[in-house]
């Protein structure tokens, strides 16, 4: 039955593993894709906007 305890922590964990890559690939993309698209631009505008007004001008 020692064997049966060994195995039983991998499995649960594969199992659970497979469930988070089913349920990550399933959220991509679909209706809210475009929006989700839009919102991860605007952010790495405004980073990127920072970045250049943190920088100092050469004159």
């Amino acid at each position: 039955m020692d064997y049966v305890a060994a195995l039983v922590p991998p499995m649960v964990m594969a199992v659970a593993f497979t469930a988070l890559v089913v349920t990550i690939v399933k959220s991509q993309g679909g209706a809210n894709k475009a929006k989700e698209d839009a919102l991860v631009d605007a952010a790495l505008a405004r980073a990127e906007a920072a970045k250049q007004a943190a920088k100092p001008t050469e004159a």
